[in-house]
């Protein structure tokens, strides 16, 4: 038995790994799909001070107060900034580290330097489509229907790291071929030459916990 914590991306909530965490459930596995502050079914705690620091807080909260160890951590996306500030400070629960179509940071990135893009002056970005993520066109309406703004805060504030979390050794990186997106091929192609990564494309959209939840809970298990 395995203990998962999986992480959304922007816009996005819990919600999203649903058909996954199913999957992983019905093996015996545990599975924790927490939603970042100001999100989801938290979308009303959205204010100007949630931040990245924030959201790495909430998910080291979660593993924290449900007392796990040993666990997959997995980001998807925007996860990938809030999966890389938990492994920098609790690396010692952490015994794999899976990207999922996700930015990978370095000390004093934030997601706007890695994709930059025009952001509104309010507290909160708007949704982009599930058609722009290339989700499956029988799902799009309901994954537009549960996207929220996304805090504005955690897309510019830059991440701090110490480089504890290199003590995590084992690390996946899956690229959904479906969805073209240079700074997510640069990522793929880097670490696919890395020995100390593992590498898996999907031919599916972005959103790949809704499109291909089957093949990527297999290799949520192989982490």
């Amino acid at each position: 038995m395995a203990t998962f914590v999986l992480v959304h991306g922007a816009w996005h909530g819990g919600w999203c790994w649903r058909r996954v965490a199913d999957r992983l459930l019905a093996k015996g596995h545990r599975v924790f799909t927490p939603t970042l502050t100001g999100l989801g079914e938290r979308s009303h705690l959205l204010d100007a001070n949630v931040n990245l620091t924030t959201h790495v807080t909430d998910i080291v909260n979660v593993i924290r107060w449900e007392e796990l160890s040993g666990i997959v951590l997995c980001g998807h996306s925007y996860g990938g900034m809030v999966v890389t500030g938990a492994a920098d400070r609790v690396p010692e629960r952490i015994a794999a580290l899976v990207y999922l179509d996700a930015h990978v940071p370095e000390n004093g990135q934030s997601m706007q330097d890695l994709r930059p893009r025009e952001l509104p002056a309010a507290i909160g970005a708007p949704p982009l489509t599930a058609e722009y993520f290339n989700v499956n066109p029988a799902d799009r309406a309901w994954v537009d229907r549960l996207c929220t703004l996304h805090p504005v805060a955690s897309i510019t504030e830059k991440l701090a790291l110490t480089g504890a979390g290199r003590a995590v050794k084992r690390r996946m990186y899956i690229r959904a071929a479906g969805f073209p997106l240079p700074v997510f091929d640069a990522f793929y192609h880097r670490f696919k030459d890395d020995p100390g990564w593992t590498t898996h494309a999907l031919p599916c959209g972005h959103d790949v916990m809704v499109d291909m939840p089957d093949a990527l809970a297999d290799l949520l298990e192989r982490a």
